[in-house]
């Protein structure tokens, strides 16, 4: 505990952290009251403290819709800007994150085969939810740990980092593939919700789903600021972190296993989530000035939150019943942002 308020110690970084947090209750209360049925405040404040309500509708709306949704936009936003972090460091490369390096198509993969692969051969994955939840969550993170093997050995074997960056496209194309030929094959029900879910979408996750998800995303956080010190030692390279007594083999496997913990638990019951990943670590860079990840983690957790709530207050497009894939809207948040940063002559290729 002390040592984290030691690096906070800075007063800029204070404030920020401090603004983002206010920023975080400030767009997750504006999530939980704008949508396409107007609830007054003092109704939904009083539906979380359990307190009786005018509606029962409303209750609903609030509890199983709205509250589920607004807590994945920050598990979601949390975990995958933490990943994207850990990417960039761990490859040394800016423009690495789950989506462009094809980890979340891994995942998804494995979710196509959970969902429509099975179903083909004659299993079905709705026999309980309990099964349904496991087995989603499970695919997901095999299919995003494969991925990032795949990337492991290449990179282990390529010195030139662009090279595994396009390797990593190639690799995301390839799954791409795959599931098209998966889909062709699938039924029609099957088919419908692998492509909702492709769309990315943060209503669909339910309460039961949320016990599951919360505990591993939290773990998986806690043990991506337990390796800060490792990350910290990769940014001047391997021969560097040997130097200061780190594991790198087994720092490399700890920080692969948990990146695709939290990508497939995510990818599993949110959809890929593109372009938080990628942007979110160099806006924490920018705005505190470090590449100290023990300050960096934190504030990437803090600022992934904020893009997702905003996303999602976007997506539901309030006073009106329709709401867009959270994905387009990460994606025309995301892609606006790293082409700023290139006209701004920005140094986002400097990890250091």
């Amino acid at each position: 505990m002390f040592p984290l308020m030691k690096l906070f110690s800075s007063n800029k970084t204070a404030y920020l952290a401090l603004l983002l947090t206010f920023s975080v209750i400030l767009f997750f209360t504006l999530d939980l009251f704008l949508g396409s049925v107007h609830i007054p405040f003092k109704n939904i404040i009083a539906i979380i403290l359990g307190e009786t309500t005018e509606k029962e509708s409303w209750r609903v709306i609030v509890l199983e819709s709205r509250l589920p949704k607004a807590i994945a936009a920050i598990l979601c936003g949390s975990a995958l800007s933490v990943c994207g972090l850990q990417m960039q460091t761990l490859f040394r490369n800016p423009l690495a994150g789950p989506y462009i390096l094809g980890i979340s198509s891994g995942a998804g993969l494995g979710v196509a085969i959970f969902i429509m692969g099975l179903s083909f051969l004659g299993v079905s994955t709705a026999n309980t939810s309990l099964f349904a939840n496991y087995g989603l969550i499970i695919s997901s993170v095999l299919g995003s740990l494969v991925v990032l093997a795949i990337l492991l050995s290449i990179i282990n074997r390529l010195k030139d980092i662009m090279t595994v960056l396009i390797l990593g496209i190639m690799i995301g194309s390839v799954i791409t593939a795959i599931i098209g030929i998966i889909q062709y094959f699938s039924h029609d029900a099957q088919l419908k919700s692998f492509i909702l879910w492709t769309m990315g979408d943060l209503s669909s996750i339910t309460t039961g789903q949320l016990k599951l998800l919360a505990p591993v995303v939290t773990i998986g956080l806690v043990l991506s600021f337990m390796v800060s010190k490792s990350l910290n030692a990769y940014l001047l390279g391997e021969d560097y972190a040997k130097s200061l007594g780190v594991n790198v083999k087994k720092s490399r496997i700890v920080i692969i296993l948990i990146t695709s913990i939290l990508t497939g638990s995510i990818t599993a019951y949110c959809g890929p989530i593109g372009f938080v990943g990628i942007v979110i670590p160099h806006l924490a860079r920018i705005l505190s000035n470090t590449s100290d990840h023990r300050i960096l983690i934190p504030l990437s957790i803090l600022l992934g939150i904020n893009v997702l709530l905003i996303a999602d207050i976007i997506s539901q497009l309030p006073g009106l019943e329709q709401s867009l894939p959270i994905n387009s809207i990460t994606s025309l948040i995301g892609i606006p942002f790293i082409i700023w940063i290139i006209l701004k002559n920005k140094k986002i290729t400097n990890l250091n």
